[in-house]
C-alpha cells in the first residue's frame, strides 16, 4: 500500500478486561484491534482482528502511595481503559499494594541447559551455518582473533541441540577445539570461555559425557578454575598495593577500572566451566576424580565472590557434593560455614534458597552446627521464619541446632520463641507440621525457654489445644516445660484435674504417656494427691498397667514414675500399699535384669555404662544372676568362635575338639562354668567384662586378638586356610569413611 493511501485505513480499538499481572507490580490490559481498509467510496474492502495486551508497570506503587490519585493517573494516561473503569482501577491497586511480598517477587529463573548467554565481546556479525563447519575449523589454525571468531561460530551451532548429533560425527572440529583450549587457553580468556562453551553444550545431556571425556576436558577446566583463582588474589594484593601508594588515587582509579572489566571476563569463564563439571558430576565416579584434584576447596574459595549468578551455581554444585561424607569433611576443614554465613540473608532469592539447603545437608554434623552458631547464624535464621519461601528450610536448620544442650539457651535471647509460639497457634485445629512441633519440643527442654513459653496465656493456650486435639506431640511438649523447677511449675496445679481425666479414658496410648509424665514432673508441696488419686480413680489403673505385658514398657516406666511422685505424699503411700502395689513392684523389679541384659550391648556408650555398673551390682547380691551376666558376657564378646565351633562337623573340628593330651575339649556348657576363662591375660578385655559393639567390630576387622590370644585375622577354618572377614561398609566411592554415615535425616540434593 502506498504511502498516500494511509488514509483509506481504519482502526478501531476495543477495551477488554483488567487484571493484575501475576508476579510484577503491573496491571495487563488486554483490548481487540480491528483494522479496516475502506475502498474510494468508503465501502469496507479488507478487514482484520487481532487480540492484544497492553501491561501498565507501577514502579512507584508502595505501602504509602495514595491509590486514588494514581488510578485516576492510569485512566487518564491510557486511553484504552475506560474512565467509567475508575473504581476497578482502585480494586486492583488496592490488591497489589496489599498482596504478600512473595507473590511480588520476580518468577524464579533456575539454571538450565544452555541458559548462559553470549558474553560480551562475542557477538557475530553474521549467522552461523552447519554446512560451513570446514570454514570454522579453518580460523582455528590462525591467529588468536580467528580462532575466537571461528570458536564462537562453531558455538553458536552447538547452542542448537539440533547440531550436536552433527557436530559429534566432526572430530577434526572437537580435536581442533580441544587442541585449542589446551595449548592457547592461557593467551585469550574469551577463547577459553568460547570452547569451554561449545562442551558444556554437549555436557547438557549425559550421552555426550564420554565424549568431554576422552578429550580430557573436564581435567583441563579444574586446571583452568585453579590457575583463575590464583589470579584472582594477584591481582588483589596488586590493587591493594596501589591503593595504599597511590595518594591522588588516579592511578588506583585506572587500576580499578580495568579489574573489574578483567573480573567480569573471568566470571564468565569460572561460570561456564563449572557449570561442564556440575554437569559430568552426574557420574559418582567422576565425582571423585574431582574430588582428588580439590574441588571442594576450589569451590569455598569461589564464594568470595559477589557475582550471584556464579554464587547461585557454585552453592548449587557444593550442596550436590555434601550429601557424600567424604565431601562433608572436606567442607568442614576450611571456613565453608563461615563464607555461608555471609549470604545469608540476601536478596538474591535462588541463592538464599540454594544457601540454606546447603546448610541443612551440612547441619547434620554436630561441629559444622557449632560452627554455625559462632558464624551468628542463629538470629539470621529466625529472622528468616517471617520469609514464606524459607520458613521451611530455616526451621529445619535451627531444629538441628536445638539439638545441641548448649545452644538451646541461646534461642531465649532471640525472637524465635514468640515467632514458633504465634505459628503454633495460627495452625487453629490442624495438625502441626512436624519440624515446628519438633523444634519447640527441643526449645521447652531449656529452663528459660519454658518460661518465655508460659509468659502471658501461653500454657493455658497450649494445654487447651493439647488437650483438644489430643496431640501427643503438644503433650510432650508440654511435658517438657513442666520438667523444670521454678515458680512457673505452680501454673500446672490448674490443669492437675484435666490431665487426671486423661488417663481413665481409652486414649490413645502415646497420649496418656505424656500425661502421666507431665503428672509425675509435678513435684508441687501443696498438691494433694491423694484427693487426685481419688477422685479419678487412678489407683486400680495404676495397679492394672504394673504387671509385666499388661502394656507397652514406656507406659509401664510412667506409671512406675507416677507412683513415686504421688508416694512422697505419706497419705498417698499408706493408700498405694494397702491397694496392693508393693507386690507388684517387685515383681516388675525381677524383670529389670533381663532388660537391662538386653541393653547391655546398646550403641549409646552412656546406655552400656549404666547397664554394666548395674548388672555389677546385681551379680554382686545374686549368685545366680551373677552367672548368667557372666554367661552373656562372654557369649557376646567370642560369640563368632562359638558359633563356628558349634557349626563344625566333627572331623573338621578335630582339632577344635581334643586337647594336646587327647582328651576331650571343655564343650560349649562347660566353657560357661570356667570363669577364669572370661577374662583374657593380655587385658584388652577389662575386668569388669563390659564388651561394646565397637570392640566385635574392630574383633571381626582383625584390629583385635582373637579368643584364644591370637590376631583374628589369623583365625583359620577347617581346612587351614586364613578365614577372611567381611570389610566395612564403603561408601558411594568406593572407600571406608572415618566415622559412621552422619545422615539421620533427608538430606537435600
Amino acid at each position: 500500500m502506498q504511502a498516500d493511501d494511509a488514509r483509506y485505513l481504519k482502526r478501531k480499538y476495543k477495551g477488554g478486561s483488567l487484571d493484575v499481572h501475576p508476579t510484577e507490580k503491573a496491571l495487563v490490559v488486554q483490548y481487540e484491534v480491528e483494522a479496516t481498509i475502506l475502498g474510494e467510496t468508503g465501502d469496507t474492502m479488507l478487514g482484520e482482528r487481532k487480540e492484544c495486551q497492553k501491561i501498565i508497570r507501577l514502579k512507584s506503587l508502595n505501602s504509602n502511595t495514595d491509590i486514588a490519585s494514581l488510578a485516576r493517573k492510569v485512566v487518564e494516561e491510557c486511553r484504552l481503559i475506560s474512565p467509567s473503569r475508575l473504581p476497578e482501577v482502585e480494586q486492583l491497586l488496592f490488591y497489589l499494594q496489599n498482596r504478600k511480598k512473595s507473590a511480588e517477587k520476580k518468577e524464579k529463573k533456575q539454571i538450565k541447559p544452555r541458559d548462559l548467554t553470549p558474553f560480551e565481546g562475542m557477538e557475530l556479525d553474521e549467522e552461523a551455518n552447519i554446512n560451513s563447519i570446514d570454514d570454522y575449523v579453518e580460523l582455528l589454525y590462525e591467529d588468536i582473533p580467528e580462532k575466537i571468531r571461528g570458536a564462537t561460530l562453531i558455538l553458536h551451532l552447538a547452542r542448537n541441540p539440533d547440531n550436536l548429533e552433527e557436530l559429534l560425527q566432526n572430530e577434526t572440529a572437537l580435536g581442533a577445539l580441544a587442541r585449542v583450549l589446551r595449548e592457547d587457553w592461557k593467551q585469550s580468556v574469551d577463547l577459553a570461555t568460547t570452547i569451554i562453551y561449545v562442551f558444556f553444550c554437549f555436557s547438557s545431556f549425559s550421552q555426550f559425557h564420554g565424549l568431554i571425556t576422552h578429550y580430557k576436558i573436564g581435567a583441563l577446566c579444574m586446571s583452568i578454575i585453579e590457575h583463575e583463582l590464583k589470579r584472582y588474589d594477584l591481582w588483589q594484593d596488586e590493587l591493594q598495593k596501589k591503593k595504599k601508594a597511590d595518594i591522588l588515587s588516579k592511578e588506583y582509579e585506572k587500576a580499578l577500572k580495568k579489574y573489574h572489566g578483567l573480573l567480569t571476563k573471568q566470571e564468565q569463564l569460572l561460570r561456564v566451566a563449572l557449570y561442564l563439571l556440575l554437569n559430568l558430576s552426574e557420574d559418582t565416579r567422576t565425582e571423585l576424580k574431582m574430588r582428588n584434584k580439590n574441588i571442594v576447596h576450589l569451590l569455598v574459595k569461589t564464594l568470595d565472590r559477589d557475582s550471584e549468578e556464579l554464587l547461585v551455581l557454585v552453592v548449587s554444585f557444593l550442596k550436590k557434593l555434601s550429601i557424600f561424607l567424604e565431601n562433608k569433611n572436606d567442607m568442614a576443614e576450611i571456613d565453608t560455614v563461615e563464607k555461608l554465613a555471609k549470604l545469608v540473608p540476601c536478596e538474591h532469592e535462588d541463592l538464599l534458597n540454594v544457601t540454606l539447603r546447603l546448610l541443612l545437608n551440612l547441619s547434620f554434623d554436630t561441629g559444622l552446627r557449632s560452627k554455625m552458631v559462632h558464624a551468628d547464624l542463629l538470629p539470621k535464621l529466625t529472622s528468616l521464619l517471617e520469609d514464606e519461601a524459607q520458613r521451611q528450610i530455616a526451621m529445619c536448620i535451627l531444629y538441628h541446632i536445638s539439638i545441641d544442650d548448649r545452644f538451646k539457651s541461646m534461642f531465649a535471647y532471640t525472637d524465635c520463641i514468640p515467632q514458633v509460639m504465634k505459628m503454633l497457634f495460627d495452625c487453629g485445629e490442624q495438625r502441626f507440621d512436624a519440624e515446628l512441633i519438633s523444634f519447640c519440643i527441643n526449645l521447652a527442654a531449656n529452663k528459660r525457654n519454658a518460661q518465655i513459653m508460659c509468659e502471658g496465656n501461653g500454657l493455658k493456650m497450649l494445654m487447651k489445644r493439647a488437650l483438644k486435639l489430643k496431640d501427643p506431640l503438644m503433650m510432650k511438649m508440654i511435658r517438657n516445660i513442666s520438667q523444670h523447677d521454678g515458680p512457673f511449675k505452680n501454673l500446672f496445679i490448674d490443669y492437675v484435674g484435666d490431665l487426671a481425666a486423661q488417663i481413665g479414658l481409652k486414649e490413645e496410648e502415646e497420649f496418656v504417656i505424656e500425661c502421666l509424665g507431665t503428672l509425675s514432673n509435678l513435684t508441687i508441696p501443696d498438691l494433694d494427691w491423694e484427693l487426685v488419686l481419688k477422685e479419678y480413680n487412678l489407683v486400680p489403673y495404676l495397679k492394672d498397667h504394673l504387671k509385666p505385658g499388661s502394656a507397652d514398657d514406656d507406659l509401664i516406666l510412667e506409671v512406675v514414675i507416677m507412683i513415686g511422685t504421688v508416694s512422697m505424699d505419706d497419705s498417698c503411700a499408706v493408700m498405694l500399699a494397702k491397694s496392693g502395689i508393693i507386690p507388684a513392684l517387685i515383681e516388675l523389679l525381677n524383670e529389670a535384669p533381663a532388660y537391662l541384659i538386653d541393653l547391655m550391648h546398646d550403641k549409646n556408650a552412656e546406655i552400656r555404662k549404666v547397664c554394666d555398673n548395674t548388672l555389677d551390682i546385681i551379680a554382686e547380691y545374686d549368685v545366680e544372676w551373677g552367672k548368667k551376666i557372666q554367661s552373656e558376657k562372654f557369649r557376646w564378646h567370642n560369640s563368632q568362635w562359638l558359633e563356628m565351633v558349634e557349626n563344625q562337623q566333627m572331623d573338621e573340628a578335630e582339632p577344635f575338639m581334643y586337647g594336646d593330651d587327647g582328651e576331650p575339649f571343655l564343650q560349649n556348657g562347660d566353657i560357661l562354668e570356667r570363669p577364669d576363662l572370661f577374662y583374657s591375660a593380655d587385658g584388652i578385655i577389662p575386668a569388669d567384662g563390659a564388651i561394646s559393639p565397637e570392640f566385635f567390630t574392630d574383633f571381626q576387622n582383625g584390629d583385635l586378638l582373637g579368643p584364644q590370644g591370637f590376631p583374628s585375622s589369623s583365625l583359620t577354618d577347617g581346612y587351614g586356610q586364613t578365614g577372611v572377614t567381611p570389610a566395612r561398609p564403603a561408601t558411594a566411592y568406593g572407600f571406608r569413611p572415618d566415622e559412621q554415615f552422619y545422615y539421620g535425616y533427608t538430606a537435600s540434593r
